[in-house]
């Protein structure tokens, strides 16, 4: 569940679509945008989760979480970022911006080779502190594709992995073992959230935007695998049935 981004998008979603260009103000309209997909799509699935079952809403959902993401990774490797005389001259407030002028012109293809290029001049803790302002100055990419891969993804998350595991979580152990094995679950859940989100920061600086998408869209297509593949169907059966499912028989 957390493998595939959720929290890191949720949490570095201004920040991901203030590099699109749009500007700050923009980019936490559309973060709210985000939070209001989420909670129409959980809502949605509650509705369906019983009608469906499980394993199709996870299914759809996680097929719709490659797409979304696959959709983000090309869209930021088919990204350019070229600094113009006129985009230089609007980042007055950044000291030493004048050295922009030694890259003026140029286009880069990775995002990461342009944070590279403009540390080199600017400096490391210049560039953290006003990289935002730099990338949007620069990027040429179409904000509404990112836009609909975020959304996408959240909704197809919110659908899918978000309520439908803990759903299973209820369904799928045994009485005798239900309260450790869910906490346990709970605390890899967390541990593996908190190692995303620690991690995404390094991704973004040393991998770029497109790198860090198509991992968590590959983590996806583990999880779509391992679904189709392993997960059985819990909707209408009783633990005793899921039991003689997923215990092997020891003869």
């Amino acid at each position: 569940q957390q493998i595939t981004g959720i929290n890191a998008v949720f949490f570095y979603a201004p920040m991901i679509f203030e590099q699109t260009g749009i500007g700050r103000d923009a980019s936490f309209i559309q973060a709210i945008i985000i939070g209001i997909t989420n909670l129409v799509f959980t809502v949605v699935a509650i509705l369906f989760v019983d009608r469906l079952g499980r394993k199709p809403l996870l299914i759809f959902g996680i097929a719709g979480i490659i797409i979304s993401m696959t959709l983000l990774g090309s869209s930021f490797k088919n990204a350019e970022y070229t600094l113009t005389t006129e985009s230089i001259a609007q980042l007055t407030e950044i000291e030493g911006y004048e050295g922009l002028n030694q890259i003026e012109g140029i286009t880069y293809k990775s995002d990461v080779q342009f944070k590279n290029a403009i540390s080199d001049i600017l400096g490391d803790q210049t560039v953290v502190k006003h990289q935002g302002t730099i990338i949007s100055s620069a990027i040429d990419i179409n904000p509404w594709l990112v836009l609909i891969g975020i959304i996408g993804f959240v909704a197809s998350f919110a659908v899918s992995l978000g309520p439908v595991m803990w759903i299973l979580f209820s369904e799928l152990f045994p009485n005798r073992l239900r309260g450790l094995a869910i906490s346990f679950a709970g605390f890899i859940n967390s541990a593996i959230s908190f190692t995303v989100q620690l991690l995404l920061p390094w991704e973004l600086a040393n991998i770029g935007n497109a790198g860090t998408f198509f991992i968590y869209g590959g983590f996806a297509v583990l999880g779509f695998i391992f679904v189709v593949a392993v997960l059985p169907e819990t909707k209408g059966k009783s633990l005793e049935e899921l039991e003689k499912i997923l215990v092997r028989s020891k003869n």
